[in-house]
């Protein structure tokens, strides 16, 4: 997983916001976080949760998963999964790090499947278990 580019994902919002033509304020009122807290994310000096993220993509109209690309949380993929990931981080249920950790397992069957395609054998299973 990609390391969270903190800069950039601020200047995003703050390029979204102004598009969406809101001041910081109302972007703060809408997303439900504090005026300061939204101004320190779009300089660059918070890293925002996968929570506030998705708070600040329902507020700004767009996908959270773009947010999430972002930030660095999700990569970029044309492939499926996407919305599982999205999905995942969205919960609150579970914790950040519980999240991580279930992305993790995740992303290690991914790269299993496609292993096993590129090795020859056409369909996924188990590790090992049909080599």
């Amino acid at each position: 997983m990609a390391s969270l580019n903190v800069g950039s994902l601020g200047e995003y919002i703050r390029e979204q916001r102004r598009s969406a033509q809101y001041s910081l304020r109302q972007l703060a009122e809408a997303a439900g976080v504090s005026n300061p807290y939204l101004s320190q994310i779009e300089r660059g000096l918070r890293r925002p949760s996968a929570e506030i993220l998705q708070q600040i993509a329902k507020a700004l109209r767009i996908s959270a998963e773009t947010l999430y690309v972002q930030a660095g949380i999700l990569e970029e993929r044309p492939e499926g999964g996407a919305d599982l990931r999205a999905a995942i981080f969205a919960d609150t249920a579970i914790s950040e790090q519980q999240k991580h950790a279930l992305l993790a397992v995740y992303e290690a069957f991914v790269r299993d499947n496609r292993a096993t395609v590129e090795d020859g054998r056409t369909t996924p299973g188990p590790s090992g278990a049909d080599r």
